[in-house]
């Protein structure tokens, strides 16, 4: 078996594991790990950030199936203000996967460690504003919610992952209480990882012909369907287990722990990115 499957299997097994514990997506975990994985493997440096976007998105489709559905299991899902931000995300995600398709690998890379950066930032310092009961007059008119859906879409696509980060502190911040703002932040996550998928596919296809070449096997587009499968088959068992642990666990002491690690990985892919060298 190429050394690499087993990456790929660590990398979700990891990811997995820290969104059961700390109720993240995966995203934010697996670009940065694929970024270096696939350095390795000799991804040619123009597609290389961008492929690891797309596998990213393409490993959320699966994930926030089983994350949906268990919120809705427990009537944590807001499917009014759910449909009404859906179309934003999926036009948002489509466009978002434009916009990191005319961006170069290694600037990419960089705006990748940025965001890595600042989600370490909030999960150090900042907490969500939460609520006891829901209430629904807070929130902005559909279209309003629709074109915040957008932005949370394109955003979402540009880091490859399933907007949680955004989509959570705006509900929460208008009126749902946390229950429901994660329950229809997963579900938001749907929506936006299938389009996002769909535009890197077909982004994908215009790239240039030597560099297809020197893609690896199982690259279509910008997506790796091995490392998207062995990466969805491991988070898929893991989630589960970080997800007891968090019951038993020191929670708050683990996610400072985690934020510190953000930072750092952060760090070091703005200046792997070599954006700072003339």
């Amino acid at each position: 078996m190429d050394i690499y499957y087993l990456y790929y299997l660590i990398a979700g097994a990891f990811s997995g594991l820290l969104a059961g514990l700390f109720g993240i997506g995966g995203g934010i975990v697996i670009v940065p790990i694929l970024i270096y994985i696939f350095t390795a493997q000799g991804v040619p440096e123009v597609a290389l950030t961008h492929i690891c976007i797309g596998t990213s998105l393409a490993t959320i489709i699966v994930t926030s199936i089983g994350s949906l559905r268990a919120h809705h299991s427990k009537n944590a899902v807001n499917w009014q203000v759910w449909k009404h931000m859906a179309p934003g995300l999926i036009i948002g995600s489509l466009i978002g996967a434009g916009v990191a398709s005319m961006i170069h690998g290694k600037p990419l890379q960089a705006i990748i460690g940025i965001w890595v950066f600042l989600v370490g930032l909030k999960m150090l310092f900042m907490k969500n504003k939460t609520v006891e009961e829901n209430d629904f007059s807070k929130l902005p008119s559909p279209v309003g919610q629709t074109a915040v859906g957008g932005l949370i879409g394109m955003i979402s696509a540009i880091f490859g992952v399933g907007g949680g980060t955004l989509t959570v502190p705006f509900l929460s911040n208008y009126g749902l209480k946390i229950q429901n703002a994660v329950g229809t932040s997963a579900a938001c996550g749907l929506p936006i990882a299938v389009a996002g998928v769909i535009g890197f596919l077909v982004f994908g296809q215009f790239i240039d012909a030597n560099v297809k070449e020197a893609l690896p096997n199982g690259v279509l587009g910008f997506v790796h369907i091995y490392a998207f499968i062995s990466l969805s088959i491991a988070s898929f068992f893991t989630a589960r287990i970080g997800a007891k642990l968090a019951h038993k666990l020191p929670a708050a002491t683990l996610k400072k722990a985690f934020a510190v690690l953000l930072l750092i990985g952060g760090i070091k892919l703005v200046v792997n990115s070599d954006i700072f060298l003339v």
